[in-house]
């Protein structure tokens, strides 16, 4: 039963959380672009602003499923594959696919975080979290994004912001 009401995403600390009743429930490392803060498609950077959780991807699915395409391949995740594809933008576990809510800045043409397929997803723990890496995606690590999954419903707002989140979210996880 979902029971987190909020999330808000810091690119400047690289840290995921989460809310509910404004009380900060969550807090989890992650890692956003490399490219930085920017909402253009092919841009390869995280979008910021108000988004909502569209489509969450993957229930079901074994820790470390892959994905291509929002559709598990069949295959799990482990050193030997990742070997055999050295190249590839691993998308595992489930995935949280963002929908802008700001017309003009993160929500149709040009700048759609959901054409731009944008999600909070899972990536192989080899992988350093706290670290600006993607490819405009918030990764996370499987087990932190499988405890989240079920943690917050269709429609969740998610708040990406460039600076560290409010002050009043530094209050003691409950």
């Amino acid at each position: 039963m979902p029971d987190l009401d909020l999330l808000h995403i810091s690119l400047a600390d690289q840290c995921l959380y989460g809310f509910a009743r404004d009380q900060l429930r969550v807090r989890l490392p992650v890692s956003t672009a490399r490219n930085g803060a920017g909402e253009r498609n092919g841009s390869g950077c995280t979008p910021r602003g108000l988004h909502q959780v569209r489509a969450k991807i993957g229930a079901g699915l074994p820790l470390d499923a892959v994905l291509v395409g929002r559709r598990w391949t069949g295959e799990v995740w482990s050193p030997a594959l990742h070997a055999q594809y050295p190249g590839r933008d691993w998308i595992l576990t489930r995935i949280l696919w963002l929908s802008g809510c700001e017309p003009g800045v993160n929500r149709l043409g040009a700048v759609d975080t959901f054409r731009r397929f944008i999600y909070l997803h899972g990536t192989p723990d080899t992988e350093p979290m706290g670290v600006a890496l993607s490819h405009g995606c918030i990764r996370l690590r499987n087990t932190d994004l499988l405890g989240l999954f079920d943690r917050i419903g269709l429609h969740c707002p998610v708040q990406v912001a460039e600076a560290a989140c409010p002050d009043w979210a530094s209050l003691v996880l409950q």
